[in-house]
């Protein structure tokens, strides 16, 4: 593994160490949401919903889109394959 793997799935990990953020990823294995049904679903108020889809979205777990005045939000399968992988990678017995 390189460094630029540690550095990004670090990003990854710092992203999930919040419960708040590992629920809204477990909302998401369901499908897209918008920004409307996750405020509902956790009884959180919007700027906070903001901010951890922001670190979400910045680390590359989750995509969206924008519709109207509402964000749409979903799980980036590609990104999750890779950091699968990399726990996968990091935690074989060699």
């Amino acid at each position: 593994m390189e460094d630029k793997d540690f550095e990004e799935n670090y990003k990854i990990i710092k992203a999930l160490s919040d419960v708040n953020r590992m629920m809204i990823i477990n909302t998401l294995t369901s499908g897209e949401k918008c920004a409307c049904k996750i405020l509902a679903d956790f009884n959180i108020k919007q700027p906070t919903l903001s901010h951890h889809m922001k670190i979400l979205t910045e680390c590359g777990l989750v995509s969206s889109r924008k519709e109207g005045k509402w964000m749409h939000y979903w799980l980036n399968e590609e990104k999750i394959e890779y950091f699968r992988s990399f726990i996968t990678d990091l935690t074989s017995i060699k």
